[in-house]
């Protein structure tokens, strides 16, 4: 059965720190709701109420636009190696991109990847956890590089144009707020 918490506790901290992919939930009024994956060192715990995590560049930019018309968030975490768990952390974001004062503090928390776009500090407003039996067993082989291959081949330049081109409007027709 689901238990839901007011914070993460130090449990389930070292639950989150020690998983490969997180998946980030967000929806506008209308249109599609957005589910994605997330991987890489890009998550980091602020708090137990507070945590932020390094957007990379994409082919959409999804959750900049829901945030924009409807500022909620899910992330969910699972366990694929160990004991069955599902964490889900429900919370509001701030969008802080390269051009803002906060970019400095919270960007150097987190690795030197290449077409960082954005990061969103997520205030957490309640924490939720639940069996997870149904979630297979999986091991973790290693992390993908090419994003990170595909976005310096791009470099600095490539990567704007790529944020004009792509990331500028959702695939509903929502504007995202980022600034090219």
């Amino acid at each position: 059965m689901a238990d839901f918490h007011e914070s993460i506790t130090d449990r389930l901290q070292e639950f989150i720190e020690q998983q490969h992919i997180f998946f980030v939930g967000t929806a506008a009024r209308d249109g599609r709701v957005n589910v994605s994956p997330k991987g890489m060192d890009t998550l980091r715990i602020l708090d137990p109420h507070r945590v932020a995590w390094l957007n990379l560049t994409g082919s959409g930019n999804e959750t900049a636009a829901h945030l924009l018309d409807a500022n909620r968030m899910t992330l969910m975490f699972c366990s694929f190696e160990r004991k069955p768990l599902i964490l889900r952390l429900y919370g509001t974001a701030t969008e802080i991109q390269p051009d803002q004062a906060e970019w400095t503090e919270l960007a150097d928390l987190f690795p030197d990847l290449p077409g960082a776009r954005q990061i969103f500090d997520v205030s957490i407003e309640a924490v939720q956890t639940s069996c997870g039996y149904a979630v297979p067993r999986m091991t973790f082989d290693e992390e993908r590089e090419l994003l990170c291959t595909w976005a310096d081949k791009k470099g600095p330049d490539g990567i704007a144009d790529y944020h004009r081109e792509k990331n500028t409007v959702s695939i509903d027709g929502l504007p995202t707020g980022m600034r090219t």
